[in-house]
């Protein structure tokens, strides 16, 4: 008898797990409505049905709650977005790949408000703390990477060695920001379109005559 005793301890473990991110899919989603801030373990309790201190066994305070959240949020866009990239061709094919990637994650609706790190960046943007400084580590992580194929595309000869690398990136981020952003107001496919259009023509024009 006494050969048993681990099984239940690794089923209540791998409940547990699945609970936990059960409670995250459900906090990521609701911090791009009602924002990190207003995600308190009494909020999320009241809406997933679960007791409070069910949600303290697991987070034990506000703060950790919203860097599991983010850290579960970081998960789906790479998932979503840097993943599926890696299989393209370094360079220019693999650069386009994520923005395409990037707005397709927004339009599945993953996330109702949005890109989640655009959506909690805007909240805690002039608020120093560990909330902050990890949203502020994705985006920069997000930037190099797009930087990174941006570069590579030059050093390939995809685009011209003359390019301000920054600036092509600067433009894409802003052709992707501004279609999450227009996306949450309209819910119009629209401008997807016309952010492809603007990240393609701006391409164009950096390549190599």
């Amino acid at each position: 008898m006494a050969e048993k005793i681990d099984t239940p301890v690794r089923r209540t473990r791998s409940d547990g797990e699945r609970s936990r991110a059960a409670i995250l899919a459900a906090a990521s989603k609701l911090a791009t409505v009602d924002g990190l801030e207003g995600l308190t373990i009494g909020r999320l309790a009241d809406h997933i049905g679960m007791s409070k201190s069910g949600l303290y066994a697991h987070f034990g305070s506000k703060e950790e709650l919203q860097l599991a959240t983010i850290a579960s949020a970081e998960e789906v866009f790479d998932a979503d977005v840097v993943d599926p990239a890696e299989d393209a061709v370094p360079g220019l094919d693999r650069l386009q790949t994520l923005a395409d990637r990037f707005m397709v994650h927004v339009e599945s609706g993953v996330f109702p408000g949005g890109c989640f790190f655009a959506s909690v960046l805007g909240e805690f943007d002039t608020r120093p703390g560990r909330v902050r400084d990890r949203v502020a580590a994705f985006m920069g992580g997000w930037t190099r990477r797009l930087r990174e194929q941006a570069v590579e595309a030059q050093a390939r000869g995809q685009i011209d060695e003359g390019e301000d690398i920054d600036q092509l990136v600067f433009e894409i981020q802003s052709s992707l920001l501004l279609a999450n952003t227009l996306w949450v107001l309209t819910e119009s496919p629209e401008v997807f379109e016309r952010a492809r259009t603007a990240i393609s023509g701006r391409i164009a024009r950096s390549r190599r005559n």
